[in-house]
């Protein structure tokens, strides 16, 4: 069993418990160990690595080294990745002294991951930085990627849109729509998780980047099956793994900070402990 041989491979995780397993290291080396042992292992991967910007989480590099950095960890990635596998990414924006107030880091990137872009997807929320001196960002990419093009997972059904203007139009006699509803497209609008003491998300942690739950389980519906693997190499707050686990999923993730570490341990408790309350009628 792939989670067994990672604990073999890794040792003893920061947390464990059915279906996930977190570990506090450095995901380059622990990724690099677990493909010697155990290569093509994982079905979709998700996460969104630090933007080297200067947050608390990170360690400021120049822009080629942070470049140099991200090939790696991707190469590393890669080799984790099954033939059908897919790759979920989110990355932010980087200043360039003379070039760029804010370059989309994947500009920067595209000529060095070896994966096969499928589509760029767009995240649109109402809350952000209210800008002075350019227009208010409002949005998050994320960048869908896969190893093979003719072979991958992308369950629409599991993700459809029920909010249809017309559900029952009809042409020829037959429903114009798909009665489970239509395809969301490539522009997600869901609330970001939010701070603050009158407008603090129900699911906000102290983690300073924390993903809102809907945007991750609807990508780990989208691009994976029930009891598949899913690792995410820069797990934060968590995110992915309570998305995965909800959705009957197996999780592997890293984390070199410790007291997040911590924080993603108990939101996985609660979720955990949430399914295994019983219904109250």
């Amino acid at each position: 069993m792939l989670l067994e041989r990672c604990k073999q491979v890794l040792g003893k995780p920061f947390f464990g418990v059915e279906n996930f397993l977190l570990f506090n290291l450095e995901c380059v080396g622990a990724m690099k160990a677990l493909v010697k042992a155990s290569p093509a292992c994982i079905d979709l991967a998700v996460t969104s690595p630090p933007y080297n910007i200067g947050k608390e989480y990170e360690t400021r590099r120049s822009v080629d080294e942070y470049l140099d950095w991200s090939a790696v960890w991707i190469e590393a990635l890669y080799g984790l990745m099954k033939p059908a596998g897919a790759f979920w990414l989110n990355l932010g924006y980087l200043e360039i002294p003379g070039k760029a107030k804010a370059i989309p880091i994947p500009y920067l990137l595209w000529n060095r991951i070896p994966f096969y872009l499928i589509q760029e997807v767009v995240w649109n929320y109402g809350a952000g930085v209210a800008a002075r001196t350019m227009l208010s960002p409002r949005n998050e990419k994320f960048l869908w990627y896969i190893k093979n093009p003719e072979e991958y997972t992308f369950n629409l059904d599991a993700i459809r849109d029920k909010n249809v203007k017309y559900p029952n139009q009809k042409k020829h006699g037959k429903l114009k729509c798909n009665p489970l509803g239509k395809n969301p497209t490539d522009v997600w609008q869901f609330a970001k998780v939010t701070s603050g003491k009158q407008r603090s998300s129900k699911e906000r942690t102290p983690h300073p980047a924390q993903f809102p739950l809907r945007v991750v389980d609807r990508i780990v519906k989208a691009a994976s099956n029930h009891a598949e693997v899913v690792i995410d190499p820069f797990l934060g707050s968590g995110t992915t793994a309570v998305a995965a686990l909800s959705n009957g999923r197996k999780v592997i993730g890293f984390e070199i900070n410790r007291e997040y570490c911590e924080i993603a341990a108990r939101r996985v408790r609660r979720c955990l402990q949430q399914q295994a309350e019983p219904l109250l009628f």
